[in-house]
Parts: C-alpha cells; structure tokens; sequence
C-alpha cells in the first residue's frame, strides 16, 4: 500500500521492480505520472490504483484509502482487521478533507498514526504543524494516538521547549501496531 508517488516513499520500489518470481501488487492512490520511471518501467511491480473511500479486503484486514491534503494525489488508509479493530494511518496530510474528517471521526479508530513534521507555524506547507496535529487528533479522537513524519525541526523544537500531548505520543523505532491484540506500545 502506498501513500502517495513522492520519491521518499517508493524509492524501495525502484530495486524491487528489476527481481525475479511472480508478480507483486502495489496498491496505492491513482496518479497517472506515478514515479515517472516506475511506470515507463515496472518489471514484476503490478500497479492497482485504488478508489477513495472503497473498500479493499487482504487477508485478515480491509484498508479504505481516505484522500489526504498533500502537493500530490495521497491517501490514508483506514484499516480494520477481522475483529473489528480499528487503526487509522495518515501521513504527508495538512489537515484533513471535509469527507476523510466526517468518515474517520463516524468510524472511530482506536489507534492513529499522523503526520507531524514541524513545530507550531504561522502556515504550513503540505505536512502538518504541531497545532494542526493535534486538532486533527482533537476532531477524530481516537484512544491512542502517535505522531510520525518528523523532521529535525520538530524535534529539536520538542527538546527545547519540553512540550508534550497527553493526546499523542511521538512514535518511535520499534514500535508496532498489532491490531488482532490490541493498541499497546510494546514492552522493552
């Protein structure tokens, strides 16, 4: 599943295409420039382009791709496994969309994991600020809640200032969402 054609997220697609074997489905947003060279050239990559808002069934999990808010066509994607767990992943969004807020804050996902790249600004760019992460998080409200895609300058931000959320953490090398168990950071 992809988020989106930028080069920072499928640049891993670019070394599998050249394997050997069967055919590998890569689901993600319709973009018909895709990564430029990865569609002229797919070798085993088997490109799907989803719909917003339909439904995709793999195994134990169904994944609905919800249209985020970036300098290029980008989905989230709302998953829910067989036991009906619920986990939200958005990231390279600014704000939500009107349709992604109402279907997210109706769907109710236990967990979600949101982009967060800098520190409060007076106007973000295709990636969210600190303030406008954590409306998103206000609005949707789900039990737990991580922040990702940070830059340098939200960190460095978040070490000189000590803020924190008591709404969020800011997610880390190691963790994992196990959606059959449950939302809980792993034990060290």
């Amino acid at each position: 599943m992809l988020t989106h054609f930028h080069p920072d997220h499928v640049q891993g697609l670019f070394h599998l295409r050249w394997g050997v074997g069967a055919r590998l489905a890569v689901y993600g947003p319709p973009d018909s420039e895709g990564c430029a060279d990865l569609y002229k050239h797919p070798g085993v990559l088997e490109f799907h382009a989803l719909t917003k808002f339909e439904p995709l069934s793999i195994g134990a999990l169904t994944l609905t791709p919800v249209p985020l808010i970036h300098s290029k066509v980008t989905f989230g994607y709302a998953i829910e496994s067989s036991n009906g767990s619920r986990f939200a992943y958005l990231t390279d969004t600014l704000g939500l969309p009107l349709r992604t807020e109402a279907f997210l804050t109706d769907w109710r996902p236990q967990g979600l994991a949101l982009d967060c790249s800098y520190p409060p600004r007076d106007e973000p760019k295709n990636h969210n600020d600190w303030t406008t992460a954590l409306t998103v998080i206000d609005k949707v409200k789900p039990q737990r809640a991580w922040l990702t895609h940070i830059s340098h300058k939200l960190d460095a931000w978040l070490l000189e200032t000590g803020a924190s959320s008591p709404h969020a953490a800011i997610a880390m090398d190691g963790d994992r969402v196990d959606l059959p168990a449950g939302l809980d950071r792993p034990s060290s």
